[in-house]
């Protein structure tokens, strides 16, 4: 059976802790169901992770519904959350609408993630049957705006984004990530907020935690600070690869067992 908004929201209530992953084709979500990853988040990280794109503001919905349905055609039992692109809902809270209900209706989505103080969007959304995860601190498609990516909500700036989740919790969002915010922050909004609270580099109090595969795996050149790597993909792609050439320049490879007769 499906992960659902009700058992997030159960957890919370129980105190039981849990992870959610970035992933961005069908292999990738199909072990991470099989581990049993509870929410997989379809990113528009997909920009810089998957695409070569610099940062996440070229990404398109096309982009998008194209590696939430891949996604979706591997997930069994975990919860798949769209995230909206960059100028895919910032226009109106028709276009908004509209782009949402193409997750849920292309993508296989059962739910969509919405950066910023998108009250009535999220209202209007949840109103309709579509669920939200909201986003505050840290929202990389305002990165220009933001002067790059740079801790949130520090100081005076706190008051602001407890702010921010208190509205986005009464428009009725399922659960919020806390980006690149001071942990005493973290845990103030975790402890203010009804629903779960997913954090990334938001210290240890949130409710979960998400990473972006590339980062777990050790995919990624220059990971953040609040990332851990948990294995070494990386060199170990790298020396596959090396092998391999090595075994072809050679004529090793192919050999009889490789071979058909």
């Amino acid at each position: 059976m499906t992960v659902t908004i009700h058992d997030l929201r159960a957890w919370k209530t129980e105190g039981t802790r849990w992870a959610m992953l970035t992933a961005y084709d069908f292999p990738t979500a199909e072990i991470l169901d099989g581990a049993g990853i509870p929410v997989l988040l379809v990113g528009d990280s997909v920009g810089r992770n998957a695409l070569g794109y610099e940062n996440e503001l070229p990404v398109t919905m096309e982009e998008m519904l194209h590696h939430t349905r891949a996604v979706a055609r591997g997930a069994d039992r975990a919860m798949v959350v769209g995230d909206m692109p960059f100028m895919s809902f910032q226009v109106s809270v028709e276009e908004g609408v509209r782009n949402a209900g193409r997750f849920i209706k292309e993508g296989n989505a059962h739910a969509v993630k919405i950066e910023g103080a998108q009250y009535d969007l999220v209202h209007r959304l949840v109103d309709i049957g579509i669920p939200v995860m909201a986003h505050v601190g840290l929202t990389p498609q305002s990165v220009y705006g933001l002067g790059g990516y740079r801790v949130q909500g520090r100081g005076e700036a706190a008051a602001k984004v407890l702010d921010q989740a208190h509205a986005l919790e009464k428009a009725g969002a399922f659960a919020m990530v806390l980006e690149a915010m001071p942990a005493e922050l973290g845990a103030e909004i975790t402890k203010a907020v009804q629903v779960p609270t997913i954090g990334i580099g938001a210290g240890s109090a949130t409710d979960a935690q998400v990473l972006v595969i590339n980062d777990l795996l050790g995919l990624s050149e220059k990971p953040p600070r609040f990332a851990k790597a948990y294995a070494d993909l990386r060199s170990t792609i790298a020396d596959a690869a090396t092998a391999f050439a090595r075994d072809v320049e050679a004529g090793a490879f192919p050999d009889g067992e490789h071979t058909y007769s």
